[in-house]
């Protein structure tokens, strides 16, 4: 039985997560309704071992009286009003003003709250979407509209407090609601709480980018390193955890550096799953600038190879799981250092690859688990890793992110493909 009124969001976050227990394992994505939720998803997503994000969506006031709501607007712009809407004089030109207005706010919302990031993919996720309580419902009802349109496998709604006929709207749009408490007479969501401060745009900030678990509050730690490669010296930049499951090597593209923007979010993600990650340059700023220099895969591989030595040096590296994650014809150079490494290579996963550059030999004696990934819109590319799968009787596994292009800049794409990376290594490593 839940006693009212709750300590703070924590204390809700932890009572909440607990009524949540039975999706723990499925690693489902949980969705906070900013800035209030906020907290209280960090708590279940670490309880939960699951990913954080926010759902965006916007209440629209009353003329006059802006905290009555008589709907609600989403990130993709769709406006859901209530019935009562135009007995509270709402007509249509308020309403298309406000909503403007508040979708401008969602927009700017998203570029300060995740920087450089497109909103998590929830197409067969588990989704449990978070507010810390319920009132009137408009906005929990937008939420989960909007969620439902991108195809979760499972729709959750998870709140401490709601009253009860608000409770009963969002009920039919959910598989499953999970409220801790109905108090009747329902006063403002805030009464129910000793501790109901404001949440700031900072604290949102930083309990989004906080890694998953335990280690929430322990920062990651980021170093620049060198690595010798023969007459060159080759830049790189390590991330890791303070307790790393494995270390994960980033085999860039051509064209491409250290700072690729694709390879740094995927890194992200495996940092917040747990993993050490080492993006470095294959070529010295001098031998890019040869286009013929940028294709040559044995070459790339030789790199590479450097960099799989060098970490079997360093202390903090060297008895951890190994990981390659290639891109384009990075892996290519992946795939050939793991056939002449077996013993050393324990997984790797190509993010439109090309691994038909390397040669028929490495290909053959490949003997990491190796999960190609490709968008299906890249017809030709998809074509080259289906003939490389079949090059390889050790057997890969070959996933197809559906209408993403070879670059996967599709709303959600990288997002898929960060995701299913960060399962497979966690599988393998």
């Amino acid at each position: 039985m839940v006693s009212l009124p709750f300590l703070d969001r924590d204390d809700a976050g932890r009572q909440l997560a607990d009524a949540l227990a039975h999706y723990r394992g499925t690693r489902p994505v949980v969705l906070a309704i900013p800035r209030g939720a906020v907290p209280i998803g960090r708590v279940i997503a670490d309880a939960l071992d699951g990913e954080l994000d926010v759902v965006l969506v916007r209440k629209l006031g009353a003329p006059g009286n802006p905290e009555f709501a008589i709907g609600a607007v989403d990130e993709r712009g769709e406006v859901l009003l209530n019935e009562y809407a135009a007995e509270a004089g709402a007509d249509a030109t308020y309403t298309r003003r406000i909503a403007q207005r508040e979708l401008a706010l969602i927009r700017e919302r998203r570029a300060r709250y995740r920087p450089g990031r497109l909103a998590t993919a929830l197409a067969g996720r588990t989704v449990i979407v978070v507010d810390d309580g319920l009132a009137t419902g408009a906005t929990m009802v937008a939420a989960l509209k909007a969620v439902r349109a991108q195809g979760p496998a499972r729709l959750v709604c998870a709140v401490p407090v709601a009253a009860p006929d608000s409770l009963a709207r969002v009920s039919a749009l959910a598989d499953e609601v999970i409220c801790l408490a109905t108090p009747r007479p329902f006063h403002a969501v805030g009464s129910h709480y000793l501790d109901f401060g404001s949440v700031t745009d900072e604290e949102v900030v930083a309990l989004l980018a906080a890694p998953v678990g335990e280690g929430a509050s322990v920062p990651l730690t980021e170093r620049p390193v060198r690595i010798p490669a023969g007459q060159v010296v080759l830049e790189g930049d390590l991330v890791s955890p303070s307790s790393p499951r494995g270390l994960v090597l980033f085999v860039h593209g051509s064209g491409s550096s250290r700072h690729s923007t694709r390879n740094r979010y995927v890194a992200s993600v495996l940092n917040r799953r747990g993993f050490s990650t080492l993006l470095f340059d294959l070529l010295t700023p001098q031998e890019d600038r040869d286009t013929a220099a940028r294709f040559d895969v044995p070459r790339l591989a030789r790199r590479l190879d450097a960099a799989v030595q060098w970490a079997r040096q360093q202390p903090a590296l060297r008895d951890l799981p190994r990981g390659l994650f290639g891109a384009s014809t990075g892996a290519a150079a992946a795939l050939m250092v793991a056939a002449a490494r077996p013993d050393e290579v324990d997984a790797v996963v190509s993010r439109g690859g090309r691994p038909d550059l390397a040669d028929a030999s490495s290909l053959s004696r490949v003997q990491a688990p190796t999960l190609l990934i490709v968008g299906g819109a890249d017809v030709q590319v998809l074509e080259l890793n289906r003939v490389a799968q079949a090059a390889m009787p050790q057997g890969a596994s070959l996933t197809v992110v559906p209408g993403a292009t070879h670059l996967f800049e599709e709303p959600g794409a990288l997002e898929q493909v960060a995701a299913i990376a960060a399962d497979w290594f966690a599988r393998w490593l």
